[in-house]
């Protein structure tokens, strides 16, 4: 078995450990206070029933039915949410052991290939994540190069609380989003996008967590806003995220129970921490309207994401 490496990012008050193990943020600390979820120790991460921390692919969220048509094909791919696919399948990106390059005490560069059929997919795929820490700001850049047309859709799945205990109830959410993606009752998008008036989902203009009743679907972003989201803890602590995708799903950890033995971060428990999830629409590979989600050699797949907390 392979063994799982670990580094620290450090700069200025900010620490961050980063695990070979599905490109996991381990930890995320400032000023000594854990503002993840985490798991006590990096070999818990080869369960990781709850993708904690990792990097979620090919496709991170769900794949109605497990199953698509790529030019003319059905592909089925293995059904790990009822029937369907789910953050890349039980096997996908975040179970697995990535090659680590440690390039200096604020970057690490994680290398990792995905042959033909892996999970499913189509395509022998080299996947590179590399991290940089810079001021409290945590920026992935995500690359992949497929040899032939596949889908991708990349997604960090960490769990945020930015008190280091509790819940996320007392946190204010604010996201720069006019329209989101409904959802049926297996969370699976119902393939509209519509505006957020009069939903749950509207974020414009800050929501207590308290006041809803938890929270498990994707926004559209506003392509014109400069920054995609803001959370803000109630001792004024704050999270900011500016991605290039043109979503965020929103989780509150609904379905959270402490199942392996716990990091320096809140208890695992429905909403002690919050998912903030950059990526292409769900679903989008069964859903024209949602966007192409396809990758080849000539259009490899690309993704910015960068998280200042602070």
């Amino acid at each position: 078995m392979d063994e799982i490496s670990q580094h620290l990012l450090r700069d200025g008050e900010t620490e961050i450990t980063v695990l070979s193990m599905g490109c996991a943020i381990m930890d995320w600390r400032v000023r000594d206070r854990s503002v993840v979820l985490g798991y006590a120790a990096p070999e818990q991460y080869r369960q990781n029933p709850a993708s904690m921390g990792v990097v979620c692919g090919r496709v991170i969220n769900r794949i109605a039915d497990a199953r698509f048509v790529l030019d003319g094909v059905d592909y089925a791919l293995p059904a790990n949410d009822g029937p369907h696919h789910l953050h890349g399948g039980p096997q996908g990106l975040g179970r697995r052991n990535w090659g680590i390059e440690r390039i200096d005490d604020r970057a690490v560069r994680f290398t990792l290939v995905s042959e033909d059929g892996d999970q499913g997919y189509p395509g022998r795929v080299r996947f590179v994540v590399h991290l940089s820490l810079n001021a409290g700001c945590l920026t992935w850049e995500m690359e992949a190069l497929p040899d032939r047309v596949t889908p991708i859709n990349l997604g960090q799945h960490l769990y945020f609380n930015l008190m280091g205990a509790g819940t996320v109830k007392d946190h204010v959410l604010t996201i720069a989003a006019d329209r989101y993606t409904p959802t049926r009752a297996d969370l699976v998008p119902e393939g509209r996008i519509i505006p957020v008036d009069g939903t749950a989902f509207d974020f414009r203009k800050g929501v207590r967590l308290s006041d809803g009743a938890g929270w498990d679907g994707n926004v559209v972003l506003n392509p014109e806003a400069d920054m995609a989201a803001e959370l803000t803890a109630p001792d004024g602590m704050r999270l900011r995220l500016w991605t290039d995708r043109p979503g965020v799903q929103v989780y509150t950890a609904n379905k959270l129970t402490q199942s392996l033995p716990e990091g320096r971060g809140a208890a695992h428990r429905p909403w002690a921490g919050i998912c903030l999830e950059a990526q292409d629409l769900p679903n989008a590979v069964n859903e024209p309207s949602f966007g192409s989600i396809l990758s080849s050699p000539d259009a490899p797949y690309r993704q910015v994401t960068s998280i200042e907390i602070g």
